[in-house]
């Protein structure tokens, strides 16, 4: 197994028909196929995701290994990944998240270039559904990326964990994930930020292209900010640094406005009702607006009632 250069760590729980989409995308690299491995970290999933995968590794071979196990999120489903990689070099992506022909090969030369201790983020671009991913794998001016093409560094409020790579001895080095994520956000920037603290430089690299396909409704999506909220409060006790509440919104600004919005029910009501429409996609129209002051409520919400069931922080 000498000629492994990348371990690749999928956390997946109930996400059968993503994966049926996104593995062919994952071994059909151009980085050589005795380069790379593939590890399913399946958290106990109930919808046919073991005899789907124990298939894939029965055709495969030691290219992709099934890992199942009780994790307590996605947190430890990754560790579980870095565990068992057995490449020094560790890339995070998704199951709902399709792959780039030279997403891989993209990551590995960034850290072969690479002078110092790095971390490398690619470009993950939303998508909606499969003809969505197509039309934007296929006419690249389509695509919004987050970053512009000409970033070449980002600071640890970007680490995320769709589509990123580090070097195992530096995840072991400051401790992997932290597994007291069990919720929804942040396990992955508080890494990050861990990551940078210990001297590790994030790269970007818009090239290194993967599509998240995983659209998500205004409903679900409140769910999300709440719990995002509650993680935002758990990462700053961990780690009590002004940068942390600034970057993150945790600001005696935020918690006003939030006051302020709280006491305008009948307004509040009016955001999430035009936030709630088809039209909320649509970019500098009212309804995107609407949907983006209330997801911001609903995020604060979830910061207050963590404060509220702990000691404050100042």
């Amino acid at each position: 197994m000498s000629a492994l250069e990348l371990s690749v760590v999928v956390p997946t729980y109930n996400r059968r028909e993503n994966l049926e989409a996104v593995l062919p995308t994952l071994l059909e690299q151009s980085l050589p196929a005795n380069a790379y491995e593939i590890i399913i970290a399946d958290s106990m999933s109930t919808d046919g995701t073991a005899g789907y995968a124990r298939d894939v590794v029965a055709k495969s071979g030691e290219r992709v290994r099934y890992l199942p196990g009780r994790y307590a999120g996605r947190a430890a489903a990754r560790n579980a990944g870095i565990a068992s990689a057995r490449a020094p070099l560790v890339f995070f992506t998704d199951a709902d998240i399709l792959a780039s022909p030279t997403l891989l090969e993209r990551h590995a030369a960034e850290h072969a270039r690479a002078q110092a201790r790095v971390a490398v983020v690619g470009c993950e671009l939303q998508v909606r559904s499969l003809e969505d991913y197509a039309a934007q794998r296929d006419h690249p001016t389509l695509r919004k990326p987050l970053h512009p093409a000409t970033r070449r560094t980002l600071s640890w409020l970007y680490f995320l964990t769709g589509n990123a790579s580090v070097r195992r001895d530096d995840l072991l080095a400051v401790g992997c994930f932290d597994e007291a994520f069990t919720g929804y956000g942040h396990e992955d920037l508080e890494l990050g930020y861990r990551l940078a603290r210990s001297g590790v430089r994030i790269l970007y690299d818009a090239e290194a292209v993967n599509y998240h396909w995983h659209p998500v409704g205004f409903t679900e999506q409140v769910g999300r900010m709440e719990l995002a909220g509650v993680s935002t409060v758990r990462f700053y006790r961990k780690h009590p640094d002004f940068s942390v509440k600034a970057n993150l919104g945790m600001t005696p600004l935020s918690l006003w406005l939030h006051s302020a919005l709280r006491a305008a029910p009948a307004l509040r009501h009016a955001l999430e009702r035009a936030g709630s429409s088809e039209e909320a996609p649509r970019k500098n129209t009212w309804p995107y607006i609407a949907r983006q002051i209330a997801y911001q409520y609903h995020y604060v919400s979830g910061i207050k009632r963590a404060l509220q069931e702990g000691a404050p922080v100042s």
